[in-house]
């Protein structure tokens, strides 16, 4: 489909992804305003960062003047920046022009590669960033008023790029429960729920983020407890403080969503969870979701010295907490008043980028309730009592008036995944301490990452969207890789 010419294009996409190339070999060299290109101008050469401000200046003087005079314009930066889009696209609409956004749809694989092999790379850390922004950026081009058109990294000749929907008027508020929402999260997420006790403990959670993207996982998870629990390991093997945990991979990630399975409403307030949680959605480009319990173990409190009331009070203050999270995530800053919380003003910045999905942890029946009417989606264990679970989480999804297509089924699976039938025998020798073999293995569903997967598409035919997974015996990257067969069963 052919773009609208005269008109504004602005192209949007991170370091490595084409941009200059793809404009090139549509439009004229005078066409183009790259601020690569003016920093050669104003400074020693294209990467030379201390011109970038004159170079930025002049590009804004150029793109003034020649969409002034109805001039097909094209944009040649990042593209991530909201308040020089705005501008861009105030100018275009003041002259009359068509404003287009062109997203290059290149894997973050093919942005790293070919930044690895340029004279001058982009520092990685850097890179990582900008795809994060540019995946946010993507995600609110269309209700900014652009005309969003996407190319593919194969796309690359005259003629053949395609419209991928037409500009919106208004943004949907990040907190409203859509369907298009809850699919953020659907799929087969990583827990990682063991820890190296040596070495380096950020190098080995980059990896095995790193395998988990490889593998085409849907997200990451950390558990939230104080003292490693005793199903997991021993209580002085180490589990980190999970929210400072995520915010160091969304810095190494670009697509997995990340969060916590679960938050004990017991251990924060949860207006500070609600911070933490939307810092690391901005800090991730709307990656973020929240796991919330009313917590269970008595003794991480004692330890820490924090209360551990009834189980009553606990639910009770789940359910405020999850009132209190969406009420400070909300549009604007005024008072809240609602049905268990009241607050002065909800002034919490930055917002986050998107929905921040939360997720509810436990079975019991009023845990089941708060979930359907509060939540946006439960997890419970994947055993049978589980699945009876998720049937009635759904059941009551529409009492509460609510569509079941726009909420998360999730749960957690606890898998024993080997290469073939004689590594999975010894993985289950290796790993079932007193248990009898066979008791281990069905226990963990022993088998074949193919095994898993077909049983996999069975939990989904029951109704789960999602699946937590905490293979037994992961302690490295290639375990990871290994799940790849699992990611297929949700599409």
């Amino acid at each position: 489909m052919p773009l609208p010419d005269p008109a504004l294009v602005v192209l949007v996409g991170a370091s490595g992804s084409g941009k200059s190339t793809w404009a090139a070999s549509r439009y004229r060299v005078d066409e183009i305003v790259s601020s690569d290109a003016l920093r050669g101008v104003v400074g020693s050469g294209e990467h030379d960062l201390d011109a970038s401000a004159d170079a930025f200046a002049m590009l804004e003087q150029v793109v003034a003047a020649r969409l002034g005079r109805r001039l097909t314009t094209v944009v040649d930066t990042l593209g991530t920046d909201a308040t020089r889009r705005r501008a861009w696209r105030e100018a275009a609409r003041a002259a009359g022009l068509p404003a287009v956004a062109v997203v290059l749809d290149t894997p973050a694989a093919v942005c790293r590669s070919r930044n690895s092999r340029r004279d001058r790379p982009v520092p990685a850390r850097i890179l990582t960033s900008q795809l994060a922004a540019v995946t946010a950026t993507v995600e609110i081009l269309a209700a900014e008023g652009w005309q969003v058109v996407r190319v593919a990294p194969e796309l690359s000749r005259p003629g053949e790029v395609a419209e991928v929907g037409p500009s919106a008027t208004a943004a949907t508020p990040a907190t409203a429960p859509t369907a298009a929402g809850a699919s953020r999260l659907r799929g087969v997420v990583l827990q990682l729920s063991s820890f190296p006790a040596d070495g380096d403990l950020l190098g080995w959670l980059r990896d095995m983020a790193a395998a988990g993207e490889e593998a085409g996982l849907a997200g990451l998870a950390l558990m939230d407890h104080l003292i490693q629990i005793p199903q997991v390991g021993r209580a002085w093997d180490p589990i980190p403080e999970p929210w400072v945990t995520l915010g160091a991979l969304a810095a190494s990630t670009t697509r997995l969503q990340l969060g916590t399975l679960v938050t004990p409403v017991t251990f924060r307030a949860p207006g500070i969870t609600a911070k933490a949680a939307a810092t690391l959605s901005a800090l991730s480009g709307g990656r973020a979701f929240v796991g919330v319990g009313a917590g269970w173990w008595e003794r991480e409190h004692a330890a820490y010295g924090l209360g551990f009331p009834s189980a009553r009070v606990r639910l009770d203050a789940m359910e405020q907490g999850i009132e209190t999270m969406k009420a400070l995530w909300a549009p604007g800053t005024k008072a809240y008043v609602g049905q268990r919380v009241s607050l002065p003003e909800t002034t919490s910045y930055p917002r986050p980028a998107t929905e921040i999905p939360v997720l509810v942890g436990g079975g019991g029946d009023r845990t089941l309730g708060i979930a359907a009417r509060l939540g946006d989606g439960c997890n419970v264990p994947s055993d049978e009592v589980g699945l009876a679970k998720v049937a009635r989480y759904l059941t009551l999804v529409e009492l509460a008036g609510r569509d079941p297509s726009t909420v998360h089924a999730t749960v957690l699976d606890l898998p024993l995944v080997g290469r073939d039938r004689d590594d999975v025998w010894s993985r289950v020798e290796r790993h079932r301490g007193r248990t009898a073999a066979a008791t281990f293995a069905a226990r963990h569903h022993a088998g074949t990452a193919n095994e898993h997967a077909a049983r996999l598409a069975g939990l989904a035919g029951q109704g789960v969207t999602t699946v937590f997974v905490a293979p037994v015996g992961l302690d490295r990257p290639e375990d990871v890789l290994a799940l790849a067969p699992l990611t297929s069963t949700f599409g």
